[in-house]
């Protein structure tokens, strides 16, 4: 079996294989359109083949932006349904993330790409989801991916209802006061006191490994330089005296705008800040971004932030789970 990534002349072969299934959105129309604005490049985009010739058995499909040098995320992997048993489908797709791991190994990644996945919010209910997904996870796992995180996905509309406009600015409750701060050595300096007792799983992994200092400087350089909303959006929460409670960063990603990051410094937790931060995140999206849409992503097993955005009128769609190489 031959495992490599695409050329230009592989795009008729390949893209049949891109057939919407419950724990895969992507078609190949989607592909054309990412392929044309450079989310998707060929060389991150990996088939099997045959050496006696024919179209190819599979395909996995990376995700990164266009200032990245190896991908961000694989966002899909599909098998041919003519490739023998179950366990040889998935026998063949991880060799295939296997070669490409190898791959992006060489040019540069510390780490294999994590294996985004999108589910339906009842998907543990429904038996098409679970099959669609046990093989991929298999997959994930046997390519050296066998670390699992759910997320929750929740999305806000107009119809919850946009938070009154602050001067200058007082929250909508009136307990804060949000300011724009140009330094980024002062959202440096937030990141690193909110690890503490954070609830992010990923963060909290991250920080065990590298140290509170580079990972505080590490999340400030994605926000700024790797988020596509504006710096000028991120605020200092401050209590009227003057006292820092937390901070949020108002984003945008390549589906639209974001709760790019919420967070409440340890010792004023539990008060009820996190409503009046997402408040002013939420009506800065709308003021800035023009936002008919605001998404934002929470672990499982942060029930605060849930709440929070519960009460903000932020509903739960959807699921993401994130396997990676980090368990």
């Amino acid at each position: 079996m031959i495992y490599r990534s695409i050329v230009e002349s592989d795009l008729d072969s390949f893209l049949p294989l891109l057939v919407a299934d419950p724990a895969s959105r992507l078609t190949a129309d989607l592909y054309r359109a990412k392929l044309a604005d450079g989310q998707y490049r060929p060389e991150w985009t990996w088939i099997a083949e045959d050496p006696s010739g024919g179209a190819p058995l599979a395909v996995a499909v990376w995700w990164g932006g266009r200032e990245l040098t190896t991908p961000g995320a694989l966002d899909a992997v599909y098998v041919h349904g003519s490739v023998g048993t179950l366990a040889q489908r998935t026998a063949l797709a991880a060799e295939l993330l296997t070669s490409a791991h190898a791959a992006y190994a060489q040019a540069g990644a510390a780490v294999p790409p994590a294996f985004h996945i999108f589910l339906p919010g009842d998907w543990r209910e429904r038996p098409d989801v679970v099959a669609a997904l046990e093989w991929r996870q298999e997959v994930a796992r046997r390519a050296g991916l066998p670390g699992s995180l759910e997320r929750l996905r929740y999305e806000w509309t107009p119809p919850a209802g946009i938070p009154e406009p602050s001067s200058p600015p007082p929250s909508s409750s009136g307990r804060l006061r949000f300011t724009a701060e140009p330094d980024d050595e002062v959202f440096v300096d937030l990141f690193r006191q909110v690890l503490e007792g954070t609830l992010d799983a990923t963060t909290r992994q991250e920080s065990e490994r590298v140290g509170a200092e580079q990972q505080a400087r590490t999340d400030v350089e994605f926000y700024r330089d790797h988020m596509l909303g504006d710096r000028s959006w991120w605020r200092v929460a401050r209590t009227p005296a003057g006292e820092v409670v937390g901070f949020g960063l108002p984003s945008r990603n390549h589906g639209g705008p974001v709760v790019g990051y919420l967070g409440v410094l340890p010792g004023h937790r539990g008060r009820g800040y996190v409503d009046d931060i997402l408040a002013e995140i939420t009506r800065i999206l709308v003021a800035e971004a023009d936002a008919a849409l605001i998404r934002s992503d929470t672990d499982l097993t942060n029930t605060p932030t849930a709440a929070a955005m519960e009460r903000a009128g932020y509903r739960n769609d959807s699921r993401r789970l994130v396997l990676s190489a980090r368990p």
